[in-house]
């Protein structure tokens, strides 16, 4: 059982005369205080008959004050029931303090947004701060209230995406910069409401305690709000003849085309790999002429880590030893890299008379490749891809990943290149 009263100590007297009163929490056979806003100088005080490390309150409006606290306090703990042994001291100190306390969704994102650039999930954390800005932008202030994000400033916020509109940020110089923005369309409304439901999540996860009967955070504005659909994308993979043209291009040695160039034909080669795991790959990842690293798009969010090991063939092996390692002395990150992979490849379009390629064609290329041109099933072309098989979880649990199965897949599409005629 808790226990709640309100202790004022000798040794907390303070240079201007003052003593605070602090709420005293017993639980557990521990104690934890909580400072209250009310200071009392020699004359509202009284000496403990029992105690000469303690004060009692002798002004009876202030004891009136602190009395009306304890019995929130004890209204509160009542209020728990059962649930109070689920609590440490600590959790109840908290579950006191906070319950009434606003909750600043935008100090939240900051600190989010904070974990998962130090967890290495710098895109995820760009995506999100994306939609952060936003906000502060539309609301015009930077402590927006969690109740402020609801049913009806939903409506208005998507309103305010799909107009033009001007953003001011600073720049490296700390100078606020401003710049006009077209409205968005249903793409991307789509993207920037379903990272706000994100972020709206994981705060409902941070500060909902339901086992314990702590609901901070009631209203839930995207059970009654529908988030536009996203259209279906449009084809992303090529030709052989296109890729023949990649392949063959001859752009300026050293130049972003042929950093473009030399990693869209690894990715093929590897079976779709993302820039950013050929960005993290050094020495280490290759071993008996594989290439085996962890999928870094999933790898947190799967069991075996996203694990994948990849046969270098031939054509890779000389992109692999050029760049394998390197990159990440070239780019201080992986943002840096993906920018001068999008640069490269339009100069790489206009050098071959394509359109619109870009890296990550490469990946859906080896998937329609594979599944329409080799007639592979759409379980090893998942396999291949590295992609996770929602409907066979189990079936996993007893089945090892064949490679084998990824390199007959790979040595396929990669022979398509050889033909003397690209299949009509």
């Amino acid at each position: 059982m808790a226990t709640i009263d309100a202790k004022i100590y000798v040794h907390h007297y303070k240079n201007d005369g003052t003593c605070n009163v602090k709420i005293r929490i017993y639980h557990k056979n521990q104690q934890r205080f909580i400072d209250t806003t009310h200071f009392l100088c020699e004359k509202q005080l009284k000496r403990h008959p029992e105690n000469k490390r303690e004060f009692l309150i002798k002004d009876q409006f202030v004891k009136k004050l602190v009395n009306s606290e304890l019995d929130n306090y004890r209204l509160a703990i009542s209020n728990l029931g059962p649930k109070l042994n689920l609590f440490s001291a600590d959790e109840l100190k908290k579950y006191l303090t906070k319950t009434d306390e606003r909750i600043d969704f935008i100090a939240f994102c900051n600190n989010f947004i904070a974990d998962l650039e130090e967890s290495g999930r710098g895109k995820s954390a760009a995506n999100y701060r994306t939609v952060k800005n936003s906000l502060i932008d539309f609301f015009g202030k930077e402590r927006i209230f969690i109740e402020e994000i609801n049913y009806d400033m939903l409506g208005d916020w998507e309103h305010y995406l799909r107009s033009k509109r001007v953003v001011t940020r600073l720049n490296q110089f700390q100078k606020p910069i401003s710049t006009f923005q077209n409205p968005l369309k249903d793409a991307s409304v789509h993207n920037y409401m379903r990272d706000l439901r994100g972020l709206f999540n994981h705060a409902r996860k941070k500060y909902n305690r339901r086992s314990l009967g702590i609901i901070r955070i009631e209203h839930y504005p995207f059970d009654e709000y529908k988030i536009v659909e996203a259209p279906l994308t449009r084809k992303r993979n090529t030709d052989i003849d296109t890729l023949k043209l990649i392949r063959d291009s001859s752009p300026l040695p050293a130049s972003r085309a042929e950093l473009a160039r030399d990693l869209f034909m690894l990715s093929f080669y590897m079976c779709g790999i993302n820039a950013v795991d050929v960005f993290k790959a050094d020495k280490s990842n290759i071993t008996k002429g594989r290439l085996e690293y962890n999928r870094s798009k999933t790898k947190d969010k799967r069991k075996d880590n996203a694990f994948i090991s990849i046969k270098i063939v031939p054509q890779a092996k000389p992109i692999i030893n050029k760049y394998i390692g390197i990159l990440c002395q070239r780019y201080s990150n992986i943002g840096s890299l993906n920018k001068a992979l999008s640069a490269g490849m339009r100069e790489l379009c206009k050098q071959i008379g394509a359109e619109g390629i870009t890296y990550y064609w490469a990946r859906h290329t080896v998937g329609n490749l594979a599944r329409n041109k080799c007639r592979m099933s759409k379980d090893d072309v998942a396999l291949a891809l590295n992609h996770v098989d929602q409907g066979r979880k189990v079936t996993d649990i007893y089945v090892d990943k064949d490679w084998s199965i990824i390199d007959e897949l790979q040595e396929r599409v990669v022979s398509l290149l050889n033909e003397r005629e690209a299949d009509k």
